[in-house]
């Protein structure tokens, strides 16, 4: 016997969370998520997206177990930007059972109708900055912080849902060189005075004077609002959401990672590379204290794998050249602290100026992931 119940109270949120965790206990691709980053994700108080949109979760059981969990997520604006008529699905994971997917959906399509919606996509959380898209294609390739993991099994329960296609997200890996390419270095230095930029020292004013790091962080924000709005799922972020995704960046900021480039003392263009999380994660199982302390200080000072948070450039400034200062940038710092592979995070498929960007390196595409439609039929 299937049962779904939406969840409510911080009882219920804490099973809705941890059956993701007991779902990929001892799997060694998934990156299970933290407690207190769901928690907050979850919260009308402290994420200012229900503000233009509300959300509802559901858990499922089977014989009076847990055996599937679904949130659901009306953006209103989202369907403002873009005039559709949508409704979203996140937290997604399920047992090899397909009558427990349908049974959760189910309850997807009812509000679906209720809110008078076409489509149901996903996964896709609130804003482009959450995780997103199903992983269609390696399952045996490690997850990263900002990705999704799921078991093969998900996509057939999809196709049998009458899923299709709405886009897809690619990942690459590349080999990070032993030395950098003087000839990068030399195009670098020329674009910096040519154009009239400089690179932001982030080391200096995290030890010194974090109240202007924050300023110049928000401007990254600011140019990743302006940067990304063109993108399929992107809405645009409020001070309250930059504060938070600002938060984000301060908990895994390695100084070397991270190219700021500046005009006029303004960010006109960005690029943030974090340590890759993946054992962090497995090891604290939902919380970081405190079995994960010790592997995230390891994470922090020494790691073979890095992944590409975001990069993002003004438009005003994206055809004169200050990725290649991103990029050279990175590649030193990446460099010096002997991380062997650089991995990126989901990329649109027609995002043609971002995987432009690797063109040059030995990279490898490793992973897929879909965001895929269901049509509601009205009843």
């Amino acid at each position: 016997m299937i049962e779904v119940k939406q969840v409510s109270g911080k009882r219920g949120k804490k099973q809705f969370f941890k059956f993701l965790i007991d779902l990929y206990k001892g799997n060694k691709y998934a990156a299970p998520n933290l407690y207190a980053d769901e928690f907050a994700e979850f919260d009308p108080n402290v994420n200012d997206a229900f503000r233009f949109a509300d959300c509802k979760m559901f858990l499922a059981y089977k014989d009076g177990k847990i055996a599937g969990r679904i949130a659901g997520i009306w953006h209103r604006g989202s369907n403002n930007k873009t005039g559709l008529k949508q409704l979203r699905f996140t937290r997604f994971d399920v047992i090899d059972d397909f009558e427990v997917t349908k049974a959760l959906f189910d309850k997807l399509f009812d509000w679906a109708r209720e809110l008078g919606m076409d489509e149901i996509i996903g996964p896709i959380s609130f804003s482009d900055l959450n995780e997103e898209g199903m992983l269609i294609d390696g399952f045996d390739k490690d997850s990263t912080y900002i990705e999704i993991y799921n078991y093969p099994y998900y996509v057939e329960h999809m196709k049998k849902l009458g899923a299709y296609k709405v886009v897809d997200w690619n990942c690459y890996r590349m080999a990070v060189p032993s030395e950098m390419d003087p000839r990068l270095a030399r195009l670098a230095e020329a674009i910096k005075k040519r154009g009239g930029y400089e690179i932001l020292d982030v080391k200096t004013l995290l030890k010194k004077d974090k109240k202007s790091l924050d300023r110049y962080i928000m401007e990254c924000l600011d140019v990743l609002d302006e940067s990304f709005a063109h993108l399929y799922g992107t809405s645009p972020l409020n001070d309250k959401q930059k504060m938070r995704e600002m938060a984000t960046i301060y908990q895994v900021l390695v100084p070397e990672f991270a190219a700021v480039i500046l005009k006029d003392d303004h960010v006109v263009a960005y690029g943030f590379v974090m340590p890759s999380m993946l054992k962090v994660l497995q090891k604290a199982r939902g919380n970081i204290f405190p079995r994960g302390l010790l592997p995230y200080i390891k994470a922090m000072n020494h790691c073979e794998v890095a992944d590409m948070m975001s990069i993002g450039v003004k438009h005003e400034h994206s055809n004169k050249g200050t990725v290649a200062i991103i990029m050279h940038h990175i590649l030193e710092g990446l460099i010096a602290r002997g991380v062997k592979y650089l991995e990126t995070g989901p990329e649109l498929e027609t995002n043609l100026n971002v995987q432009n960007l690797w063109k040059n390196f030995d990279r490898q595409l490793v992973k897929r992931r879909r965001c895929w439609g269901l049509k509601v039929e009205q009843k």
